[in-house]
């Protein structure tokens, strides 16, 4: 936000502008703050900051204490203090600041906390002081923020004209930073709206500047890189997120944003969770969890929800069930719940659920995507499969118009779906094979083996060798994933077919004692011998011991191997009640 952004961000510039306002010696101390958050001192920041506060509340004290707050995770005392700053600067008064400070705190309320009421009250009340008092170069950070809220609510047509209006007011001003978060914003609205290639490629070139140096705001790097990492692990592009996750890891070693953090592990889990790596999309995820929801009740929601698809894949329903209570009103958690419904045999509110998440997000990206197939599940189960099947040419249809490769296989396995639901075996073939290849080229297993499953299931009454080959195929892969519903279904399709397809299981459980089987728990959870030991009221010592025990008798090389040996295995956990 630069220009003018920079009067309360930088002490050398700035020091005129609160010389005005202040005592020498509280302004060479606010100066010292100031120099502190440019450098990503966060820690010092804040002291400094709060030592300015003693000499006397001024508006930019308040405004950088909330600044170095943000970054160090207390997002409730950095929204305080950015109201504050509000209030002083407006009290001035000082409409350029505080228009800035209710950019700020829109950001705020709609990235971190997840109050997209209260981020869209504060882009009004920016936009109004904007325009009242001619603050031409900060319209651009206006129709940015309105972009960034459109996104996050599911809107990226809106998103994506805003956007391009905040690119034009970034070049028209020579805003380098409005113009790396306006190209990130439209790369991400062009992602969720299935044009994929095209929109990465400007996320690549958004990521590329802010990482290269041309943001003069570290804020901005941070903007850039949640638009960017999420926007991709979304998309099912792995390769580049976690690519790009490990460049935005780089940047948070050495400045340490509790957001970006957060929101890489996610991003990060869910691709690990997408291409069957689920003992390790386990410990981002827990990673995520741990930062809590009062620094990042937003992400926290998100994280719980991802972890709860990771529960439902490994057919621990209840435990996923108990992930979402008191979640259930996080748009993030929509998908997770429905499947949570479809799963205990209640369609009908699982197609409510998936048919009010479709009202928000529409059909028309890649979010739609997921959750239309759902709910064409649901209608399946229902019985409703005329409209289903429609639904699933237009999702391909659409899929193929956009040149998303992840709409056309969704859109494709739900026509496939749909035409074995109404006897057409024979027609569902192609649908289900075209389905196949693309989740194959996209490297994501669990989608793999179930396609494969619906083709067998094709196949059955036509080819039979096949069907067996496929089914195999599937339970196979669902075994190594530890997929415990998907494999228990792929093994009773093959007794269908009068195929014995006994369940694989953990052979050597039977060696660890009860004790040992609920450290075996906490290890799948990731958990340190110390949190082991204070988890099962046990000295560290004696955790210490069981955990070498466990590693012993299940002949595992160390921790990393007993936590993926719990999460495949998750049978143990009925020993550890």
């Amino acid at each position: 936000m630069r220009a003018e952004w920079r009067l309360i961000t930088t002490g050398h510039e700035c020091a005129g502008h609160y010389d005005a306002f202040m005592p020498d010696e509280a302004a060479a101390v606010l100066g010292g703050a100031q120099e502190a958050l440019e450098r990503g001192q966060w820690s010092a920041a804040k002291d400094a900051f709060e030592a300015a506060l003693a000499h006397e509340e001024a508006a930019e004290a308040l405004f950088g204490l909330g600044n170095a707050l943000w970054w160090l995770g207390e997002t409730e005392s950095s929204v305080r203090y950015q109201e504050r700053a509000y209030a002083a600067f407006r009290r001035r008064p000082d409409p350029t600041q505080a228009a800035l400070t209710a950019i700020y705190l829109c950001l705020i309320y709609n990235a971190s906390i997840g109050n997209h009421a209260a981020a869209r009250g504060w882009l009004a009340r920016a936009a109004t002081l904007v325009r009242e008092n001619e603050l031409a170069p900060l319209a651009g950070w206006v129709q940015l923020c309105r972009a960034t809220v459109a996104t996050d609510t599911g809107d990226p047509r809106q998103a994506e004209a805003w956007a391009r209006e905040a690119r034009k007011a970034a070049r028209r001003f020579a805003d380098p930073d409005l113009e790396l978060c306006a190209l990130s914003e439209l790369g991400a609205a062009l992602v969720a709206l299935g044009r994929v290639e095209e929109g990465a490629s400007l996320l690549d070139e958004a990521m590329a500047g802010a990482l290269g140096g041309e943001a003069a705001n570290l804020d901005t790097v941070v903007l850039t890189c949640c638009r960017t990492v999420t926007s991709c692990s979304r998309a099912a592009e792995v390769r580049r997120a976690a690519q790009w996750i490990r460049a935005a890891d780089e940047f948070n070693r050495r400045y340490g944003s509790v957001h970006l953090y957060t929101t890489c592990r996610i991003a990060y889990g869910g691709i690990l969770l997408a291409t069957g790596k689920w003992a390790e999309a386990e410990h981002e995820l827990q990673a995520a969890l741990k930062i809590g929801k009062g620094a990042e009740p937003a992400l926290h929601a998100e994280a719980l929800a991802k972890l709860a698809e990771l529960r439902l894949a490994q057919g621990r329903l209840e435990e996923a069930e108990r992930l979402l209570a008191g979640f259930e009103d996080h748009a993030a958690t929509a998908c997770a719940l429905g499947a949570i419904r479809l799963a205990r045999g209640e369609p009908a509110v699982a197609a409510s659920i998936f048919r009010r998440r479709l009202r928000e997000v529409g059909d028309g990206c890649l979010e739609g995507a997921i959750a239309l197939e759902l709910l064409i599940e649901a209608e399946l189960e229902r019985g409703q499969s005329e409209e289903a099947t429609a639904r699933g040419r237009r999702l391909a249809e659409l899929g193929a118009t956009v040149g998303c490769d992840a709409i056309v296989a969704r859109g494709e396995r739900v026509i496939g779906r749909c035409l074995v639901a109404a006897g057409e075996a024979e027609a569902a073939i192609p649908h289900l094979e075209s389905a196949l290849s693309a989740f194959s080229r996209l490297e994501l297993p669990p989608e793999v083996g179930r396609t494969r499953l619906l083709l067998a299931r094709a196949l059955a009454g036509s080819e039979r060798e096949a069907a067996i080959a496929e089914a195999r195929a599937a339970l196979a892969g669902f075994e190594a994933l530890a997929a415990a519903a998907d494999a228990d279904a792929a093994a009773g399709f093959l007794r269908s077919l009068g195929v014995k397809a006994a369940r694989g299981g953990p052979k050597r459980i039977g060696l660890l004692t009860k004790r040992e089987r609920e450290v075996l728990v906490l290890l799948g959870e990731g958990l340190s011998n110390r949190e082991i030991a204070e988890r099962l009221v046990i000295t560290r010592k004696t955790a210490e011991h069981h955990v070498a025990r466990v590693l012993s008798k299940l002949d595992l090389r160390g921790r990393g191997e007993a936590a993926a040996y719990a999460v495949r295995h998750p049978e143990h956990r009925s020993a550890t009640r």
